[in-house]
């Protein structure tokens, strides 16, 4: 398990520190006979320094870039992540887990910005005494316990100090919660309103050809939540995910058709601590207690019957050695009632571009010579339409031979749907302590897709 952690600033300096077993202590990791497969030189420093040092030295002030992060220094591996100009760092000699040490490291930020916000020197010095405490709730003998932030501030106050003045109601409200199984959410919560949003957010990438060929194309998504409910209730989520669908017999292309909505494949997905997995394998249902507030409940991939919001049409023709013309039309692929926004398309050009004249239809169209494109700009475009841009590029004489490699047109956008397909099927809430029922929920459901690597060679 963990046996230290280390938090410095910029400079290497150890603003929090933490050690949980005797073999990261300072004087005996300083003193102790150690032996690294990375040579004697590495050797002699982590036995001339202590454990602190040696992290400083070897990542925080190292002459080169350290990419990987995670560094094994004498038989010691150091767990690190950075946030602004913060490290963090989690020590052990033993052969751990290293995604539960960089999952508990991610949690713990996570934990100290729902407290004092923005992870910055100035806040962990102001608050380190929050911070300790915090380690004291989280980390036991290097072992990660509970580091839910609402069952944390419910016995952590925001100042750092703890309520001497619990009844012993609070208290076992308190015990189970740290030992229960819903640590990530507190009981006797109350709303005037019980509201429920959903948020459907996906990124689509895309590798075209010049011809319109498909090289390579798949959607991540992410469903995020904010749940405003009163009690501890029931949610039970459903999408048209393509086993769910044909498992109900709903399977068929007559009755996909009558009811307008395909079923969807998806290749991965991974889920909130509060989704009961048990019940998604049996009966593939999502169903959870929600944490409230804001939450990501589930994330997701797909690759297959992607809907392209974009086509790209690139034509690009060389006039001699010292002109370029291109013509680019966009074409929207989605219904006519909705709007894409904030679409930009980039066109690169040859380093030795000397001037351009731009004609553009729609929308405003630049040439930054900074960046070697010409950038599209668009506010709205509504579906089945299509733009269309044209461009005279004056070039340089040059003595390279080489031809230009032409780099991809790149498009960004954000559309009011999910490029994958998915939809929300039903959205349940259960109270049963409590006197309201589904029907007395506000549910507001909202689909938005960007554009991940969108890209269409020339």
């Amino acid at each position: 398990m963990i046996g230290g952690l280390f938090i410095y600033n910029h400079k290497g300096e150890v603003l929090i520190s933490r050690v949980y077993r005797d073999d990261i202590g300072k004087r005996q990791a300083a003193d102790s006979t150690v032996f690294s497969s990375s040579g004697p030189f590495l050797e002699q420093i982590f036995n001339r320094r202590n454990a602190v040092d040696a992290f400083r030295v070897n990542v925080i002030h190292a002459r080169q870039q350290v990419r990987s992060p995670v560094t094994n220094i004498a038989r010691t591996s150091f767990f690190h992540v950075k946030r602004s100009n913060i490290w963090l760092a989690a020590v052990t000699k033993q052969n751990v887990n290293a995604a539960m040490v960089f999952e508990f490291l991610y949690k713990m930020c996570d934990v100290m910005a729902a407290y004092f916000g923005k992870i910055s020197e100035e806040n962990i010095k102001n608050n380190f005494v929050l911070i300790y405490e915090l380690l004291d709730e989280i980390l036991d003998f290097g072992y990660p316990q509970n580091s839910e932030t609402g069952a944390l501030k419910t016995f952590i106050t925001q100042q750092g100090i703890k309520s001497q003045h619990q009844t012993k109601e609070e208290q076992s409200q308190i015990t189970s919660q740290v030992t229960g199984q819903i640590g990530w959410r507190r009981e006797g919560i109350k709303y005037r309103r019980n509201e429920l949003f959903l948020d459907v957010l996906e990124s689509v990438n895309l590798l075209m050809s010049p011809q319109g060929q498909v090289l390579s194309a798949h959607v991540s998504g992410r469903v995020v939540m904010k749940s405003y409910l009163s009690g501890m209730p029931e949610c039970k989520f459903g999408m048209n995910d393509k086993i769910v669908i044909e498992k109900q017999g709903k399977g068929t292309a007559d009755e996909t058709s009558k009811s307008g909505k395909q079923s969807i494949a998806i290749d991965d997905c991974t889920f909130h601590q509060c989704v009961r997995l048990s019940k998604f394998d049996s009966e593939r249902s999502i169903s959870f207690i929600p944490p409230d507030g804001e939450f990501e409940l589930m994330r997701y991939r797909t690759t297959k019957d992607i809907i392209l919001p974009f086509r790209v049409i690139p034509l690009v023709r060389e006039v001699g050695r010292t002109k370029l013309e291109v013509k680019v039309v966009i074409k929207s692929n989605f219904k006519p009632s909705l709007l894409a926004q904030k679409i930009e398309v980039r066109i690169p050009t040859p380093l030795n571009t000397s001037g351009v004249q731009v004609i553009c239809m729609k929308g405003k169209a630049k040439y930054k010579a900074s960046e070697n494109a010409i950038v599209w700009k668009i506010k709205r475009m509504a579906g089945m339409k299509e733009s269309q841009i044209s461009a005279e590029i004056e070039l340089l004489p040059t003595n390279d031979k080489k031809k230009w490699a032409r780099p991809p047109i790149s498009m960004n956008f954000e559309v009011p749907f999910a490029p994958s397909g998915l939809k929300v099927r039903y959205l349940k809430v259960f109270e049963p302590k409590l006197n309201y029922s589904d029907h007395d929920v506000i549910k507001w459901v909202r689909y938005i897709g960007r554009s991940g690597i969108y890209e269409t060679r020339c």
